[in-house]
């Protein structure tokens, strides 16, 4: 897996890929469409933010690179990478119980806050991680 170097793309399965952790100085790109949703992505080494329609969806400190991110009603997956461990927050559902899954390892069940966003530390020095977060039923 490497950096997105147009730094925001549509994936041939329907999901999408960001993100670019090797830029010394921030960039950006908005009005990006996919799937009728319009996106606007903001990367670099220190931070990753990716916004849907004007709603929070991802943020990583430090910079990360995102790969196939789906995101449903019951959830989201992606795979992410970075030079060293980063803290991701997402944006769910209000006040939710999520099962997060990483690289196939049970890290727990998680709520959300009042304003839907979950945070999890992920090691990643290099490496790629695979990331599930699933609503409980």
């Amino acid at each position: 897996m490497a950096v997105i170097s147009e730094l925001i793309r549509s994936e041939t399965d329907g999901t999408i890929s960001f993100g670019d952790y090797s830029l010394g100085a921030k960039a950006k790109l908005d009005n990006f469409e996919h799937q009728g949703d319009i996106y606007k992505v903001k990367t670099y080494r220190e931070i990753t933010k990716l916004e849907r329609n004007g709603m929070f969806v991802y943020e990583s400190v430090p910079g990360t690179a995102v790969q196939k991110l789906s995101a449903t009603d019951q959830g989201m997956t992606f795979q992410v990478e970075g030079t060293e461990d980063a803290q991701l927050t997402v944006g769910l559902e209000d006040e939710t119980e999520y099962d997060i899954t990483i690289n196939g390892t049970d890290a727990g069940k998680m709520k959300t806050n009042l304003g839907g966003k979950l945070s999890v530390s992920v090691e990643l020095g290099g490496e790629t991680a695979d990331i599930r977060i699933q609503k409980c039923e």
